[in-house]
């Protein structure tokens, strides 16, 4: 009986290839109220304001298979002649909430900003079921998004952390978290505010280990 062997090249196609039908083929989780977008809206820390980072949260979580349910980006913002300051733990909602698998990383608003919260390079996962690169992989992108303070408020004076109030690909700075607990900066096991970006350009943020990524909860959400 003769036996034929595949060229390991077209082995290999294959397997990418059941790979992407697989990635394509995820649904999240019937609980999943948390995750980290899969990807920024590719123009570094502009991300059309608060409103844009909600409208990017909302379509990635619908894609993904979420149904009736309200997303929020969860970032900080300065006051400005129109709009009162905003703290991003006031943007999300109560709680629980759910990675995109369905574990819980936290009870509650309290829980979620203390030592408690399962929050860590294994529960904090992208919107289709998948890691989110940190320290050690290539490319890191463990910088998230946040202008935040750790107890998830905006930080008091004049420095910029919010990149603009998250309208600038140039001038500024972001506050950001490490999604995987490790790493540089005044606070380097900070899920949402281990130290500030080198700029607001996308190259800026990826130079220090980010990628325009950022945190979205449902602010809706209940479990029965």
């Amino acid at each position: 009986m003769k036996k034929f062997c595949l060229p390991i090249a077209l082995v290999s196609i294959a397997l990418l290839g059941a790979q992407e039908i697989l990635a394509q083929d995820f649904t999240a989780d019937e609980n999943m109220s948390f995750f980290i977008t899969s990807a920024g809206p590719g123009s570094g820390a502009d991300l059309g304001g608060l409103e844009g980072a909600d409208q990017h949260c909302q379509a990635l979580a619908e894609e993904a298979g979420s149904e009736n349910l309200t997303w929020r980006a969860y970032l900080s913002a300065h006051a400005t002649d129109n709009a009162e300051a905003v703290n991003a733990r006031d943007r999300i909602g109560e709680g629980p909430w759910y990675n995109s698998k369905g574990v819980r990383v936290a009870r509650n608003i309290e829980e979620l900003h203390g030592e408690d919260a399962n929050l860590d390079k294994e529960a904090s996962l992208d919107e289709k079921g998948e890691p989110v690169n940190g320290r050690g992989d290539s490319p890191n992108m463990h910088d998230i998004l946040t202008g935040s303070q750790l107890d998830g408020t905006l930080f008091s004076g004049e420095d910029d952390t919010t990149c603009q109030n998250w309208t600038s690909h140039e001038d500024g700075s972001a506050r950001v978290g490490h999604h995987d607990r490790t790493g540089g900066g005044q606070n380097p096991s900070s899920w949402n505010s281990a130290h500030g970006s080198r700029g607001c350009s996308q190259e800026n943020l990826q130079g220090t280990g980010g990628n325009g990524l950022f945190y979205c909860f449902a602010m809706n959400y209940s479990k029965d």
